[in-house]
């Protein structure tokens, strides 16, 4: 950290990994879009990539242990693949510096324990997580409407998620995307953690799941590239996930049922609220059939029993990431409370570690007392048998 004792403190951000999110937040620094959050080096292993810290008048580094034993920074971001984050994570916080990890935490729980354990051992450095996605005005007011009580408990939620067509040469691109072994996965580790956290955050954390996912169903891959995942989050109320890759149309719809109304969001931007003026089951109770019959023919003034509100939001994007690194920030020079703790990525990563075994194994998995090894154990068998140079896991 830049001296304490001037008026104005600084953090210096070390960007591990300089592609395309690593790019964006080398920008939004670029164009002072942070306050008191300034660039202080880069680390790629694409030597090529140095001329770009030069452009900005920074250090460049190929090794990530050599930019966090600089001291050229106060706290680093990970934009690297997903098996690196909790390695990268533990070395920052050894050496004193504040870590804001990429989604996921990690590509299975152990490993996202292991990082998330050791950060509470640092109690004097912040460690996020950057779900962007909850800084979304959007989301954030379904928080608190839920967190209300006002909707009641609930009953079922759905989301279809499939606009992250990719074509296969998305794929072919890179040589560790879309395997077992250097990515760990496929839609659910890469393009669907956002939504993920997002579901739990605003629905609670599921205790089961059972899944059937489809694995190089329609591309040239390992992984998964299609899901469908029922949940039971305990007290009759149950869930359904579904997301794809190779659905160039896509459909982006959240559903949440309560005992006294309903949210469908479309697209993450339009949302519709439905309150009723009693818990469903009182309605069911008081309405004559004549009433229902009524109002099923449409000659039934609703308003009686329900109310109906719709709300459109205006993009945020680009300015979600910038919050995320605001809010980071914030926490480090002021103890402001982050918006995505990194203990909270150990939910995304869980269920997506459920419904993979889930699927491999078809059963029914337990979220509350996930078997881990038997994940491990699963992921290794195909890490081994898709061959290539990547390691087994432990």
């Amino acid at each position: 950290m830049t001296d304490n004792s001037t008026e104005t403190r600084q953090v210096r951000l070390g960007i591990i990994g300089l592609g395309a999110e690593g790019g964006m937040y080398t920008r939004l620094l670029e164009e002072g879009k942070i306050e008191r959050m300034v660039l202080g080096a880069i680390c790629d292993i694409d030597e090529s990539k140095r001329s770009r810290a030069e452009e900005l008048g920074v250090p460049f580094h190929t090794s990530f242990e050599e930019l966090i034993n600089s001291g050229e920074v106060d706290a680093v971001v990970t934009t690297v693949p997903h098996y690196l984050h909790p390695e990268m994570g533990i070395k920052a916080l050894d050496a004193g510096l504040h870590a804001l990890l990429e989604k996921p935490v990690g590509v299975y729980t152990k490993q996202a324990r292991e990082v998330i354990d050791h950060a509470a051992t640092k109690p004097d450095q912040v460690f996020g997580v950057f779900f962007n996605q909850r800084t979304n005005p959007l989301y954030k007011d379904l928080k608190a409407l839920l967190d209300s009580g006002e909707l009641g408990a609930l009953r079922h939620t759905s989301w279809i998620i499939t606009t992250w067509w990719r074509p296969q040469g998305y794929y072919d691109q890179s040589a560790w995307r879309a395997t077992w072994g250097g990515e760990g996965g496929g839609v659910l580790v890469n393009q669907a953690p956002h939504q993920l956290d997002l579901w739990q955050w605003l629905c609670g954390v599921p205790k089961s799941v059972f899944a059937k996912c489809a694995f190089g169903y329609k591309r040239d891959i390992a992984v998964e590239d299609e899901v469908n995942a029922l949940v039971d989050f305990g007290g009759g109320a149950t869930g359904h996930f579904m997301t794809a890759t190779h659905d160039i149309a896509g459909t982006d719809r959240l559903e949440i049922l309560c005992d006294k109304g309903k949210i469908v969001v479309e697209n993450s931007r339009t949302v519709t609220i439905t309150r009723l003026t009693e818990p469903e089951q009182e309605l069911s109770k008081s309405m004559s059939m004549e009433d229902v019959s009524k109002l099923f023919r449409g000659q039934l003034d609703s308003s009686k029993w329900l109310s109906t509100e719709t709300k459109d939001y205006s993009s945020v994007w680009g300015q979600q990431h910038a919050t995320v690194l605001q809010n980071f920030t914030d926490a480090v020079l002021d103890g402001a409370e982050l918006v995505a703790p990194g203990a909270d990525g150990i939910h995304g990563v869980r269920l997506a570690n459920a419904i993979h075994l889930s699927s491999w194994q078809g059963r029914e998995v337990s979220i509350e007392n996930f078997d881990e090894s038997a994940y491990l154990d699963e992921l290794n068998q195909r890490i081994v048998a898709e061959g290539g140079d990547w390691p087994t896991r432990s």
